[in-house]
């Protein structure tokens, strides 16, 4: 570790974190202790008529293409934009100072299109059931203004439209109940508004990480986590108990440096792919696509080796092609083995 540290040199560290960081206390030992950050806002944090007031148009285009994205015409690829001001965190107690910090307000064209998706779907839904109730009314199940105002109210709450949901009950003269409803287009309207937007705050400085940057930033996260899938994966171990907290750091300290291994094997497939970085062969249908070292070492798994003699050295059988490819990308030669050297 003493080696790699020094081949890696000097590193800034930053850390990108989830919405749960955002806590008065944390921000404040952040803070104390000079840790830079980039964290995402909750929801509840950023109300949704500031992201309606936001003018897009204001906006910076951000210049990054996601991975999903890269093979896609510019049409059809996400686009981000970015804003920027600033938010101010309070603390639980009346003397506790302020904090001060950059908000990066983002939009997503992907996240806005989900989210428009998402509303139709729940007012298409709301809507069948309202129907269905107002066929329903004055029948058997629901007879009474109060029964029809108790399931409106539920479908409402199940389908989330209740902030655009208006409906009135009527009885005619024989007290037969009835239902009306419609959807305020207005609250709609100004709900969509605020689609695609969320906001990051930092106390990076501005001269040296622009708003472009910091959400460039934020979005390597995601390199990240898949590695944390990758340690409880791939590199899963039989869980054991060990007596020491030395024997425990020792043991993540082998589980990182196989990690590290895995990820090395991945980009130096990738990067023997060239810039496509894609390959047919690894899956039943073969179709082309982005090599993970889950699937490389799954592949060379089902190498065999045929056990030989002292005139007939071992030798490494390769059964498939996609096998032979890999090494070759990863160029390695092991179609014949070496016996191990021996030592007085």
């Amino acid at each position: 570790m003493k080696d790699l540290r020094k081949l890696a040199g000097l590193q800034e560290f930053l850390m990108v974190a989830d919405a749960k960081l955002v806590s008065y206390a944390n921000i404040t030992a952040l803070l104390e202790t000079k840790v830079p950050f980039i964290a995402p806002l909750p929801a509840a944090q950023v109300k949704d008529g500031v992201y309606a007031a936001l003018d897009l148009e204001q906006a910076t285009v951000v210049d990054w293409t996601p991975e999903r994205d890269a093979g896609k015409t510019p049409a059809e690829r996400e686009v981000y934009r970015v804003l920027e001001d600033v938010h101010t965190l309070a603390g639980p107690r009346k003397r506790d100072p302020q904090l001060t910090l950059r908000r990066i307000l983002v939009h997503s064209t992907a996240n806005a299109a989900g989210q428009q998706a998402a509303r139709a779907k729940r007012l298409a839904k709301a809507a069948e059931d309202l129907d269905k109730l107002a066929r329903a009314a004055g029948g058997r199940h629901y007879k009474t203004a109060e029964k029809i105002a108790a399931r409106a109210g539920v479908i409402a709450a199940k389908r989330r439209v209740t902030a655009c949901l208006r409906w009135h009950v009527h009885e005619d003269g024989d007290g037969v109940p009835s239902l009306q409803w419609s959807f305020d287009q207005d609250v709609i309207d100004a709900e969509a508004k605020a689609d695609g937007w969320y906001a990051l705050i930092t106390p990076l400085p501005a001269e040296q990480t622009d708003s472009a940057q910091v959400l460039i930033q934020y979005k390597g996260q995601g390199t990240v986590e898949r590695r944390y899938a990758d340690f409880k994966g791939p590199l899963a171990v039989t869980p054991f108990f060990v007596q020491h907290n030395r024997r425990a750091a020792a043991l993540i300290q082998v589980i990182c440096l196989a990690l590290l291994v895995f990820c090395l094997i991945e980009r130096q497939v990738r990067r023997a792919l060239g810039p496509e970085q894609t390959m047919a062969g690894l899956y039943p249908d073969n179709r082309r696509v982005r090599p993970t070292g889950r699937m490389v070492l799954y592949h060379l798994g089902e190498l065999n080796l045929r056990i030989g003699n002292v005139t007939d050295p071992p030798t490494v059988q390769i059964t498939r092609g996609v096998q032979l490819h890999l090494l070759e990308l990863l160029g390695i030669e092991v179609t014949q083995t070496r016996w191990p050297q021996t030592c007085d």
